[in-house]
C-alpha cells in the first residue's frame, strides 16, 4: 500500500490590528508563487529555527512589522500539493500589531490591505485559508485566547 507523506516545513501567520472600527486582518498580494493572489504571511522554516521563530522572521521580512502580542493559533493550515504528492501542514500563528505601525513590503509582494475578517475570507483563494481565518476570529476576537497560547518574544 502506497502512502502520501505529510510535510511540515512552513508557517502561516495572521497579523491583526485593533482599530476604532474593529479588528482588521493584514493580507498581502503575492508577486512570486500564487501571483496576484491575496494571502496571509507565510514562509519556510529555516535550518535551526523553530516554527514560531520562522513566523516572527517572516513577519519582519515581508512587512517590516513586529508584534505587540504573539500567539500560537492552535491550528494548522493544511492542504495537498500535487507536485510534491504530499499533504502540507503549516502551524498558524497570530500577531497583534500596533494600529499605527507602517507596513514596508519586501519584493515578494506588490500590495497590502488591512481588511475585515469577512473581506479577508472573500479575498483569499483557498478554503483552508477561510477556515483558519474563521477559527482565528472565533478564538482570538469573539473569544479570548488561552494564556497558554501566548508566546513570549525574546528581547533583542
Amino acid at each position: 500500500m502506497a502512502e502520501i507523506s505529510i510535510r511540515s516545513f512552513s508557517i502561516a501567520l495572521i497579523a491583526l490590528r485593533e482599530t476604532g472600527q474593529g479588528v482588521e486582518v493584514l493580507l498581502l498580494r503575492r508577486n512570486h508563487t500564487l501571483v496576484g493572489e491575496w494571502c496571509q504571511i507565510a514562509g519556510g522554516i529555516e535550518e535551526g529555527e523553530t516554527a514560531w521563530e520562522a513566523a516572527l522572521r517572516e513577519l519582519k521580512e515581508e512587512t517590516g512589522l513586529t508584534p505587540e502580542r504573539f500567539y500560537s493559533g492552535d491550528v494548522c493550515e493544511q492542504f495537498y500539493e500535487a507536485d510534491r504528492d504530499a499533504i502540507v501542514m503549516a502551524p498558524v500563528f497570530v500577531a497583534f500589531i500596533d494600529p499605527n505601525a507602517v507596513v514596508v513590503l519586501n519584493e515578494e509582494h506588490s500590495d497590502y490591505g488591512w481588511v475585515s475578517f469577512n473581506e479577508a475570507r472573500e479575498m483569499v483563494p483557498f478554503a483552508g485559508q477561510r477556515r483558519v481565518l474563521q477559527q482565528v476570529e472565533d478564538e482570538f476576537i469573539k473569544g479570548a485566547p488561552s494564556a497558554h497560547l501566548m508566546i513570549e518574544i525574546p528581547s533583542g
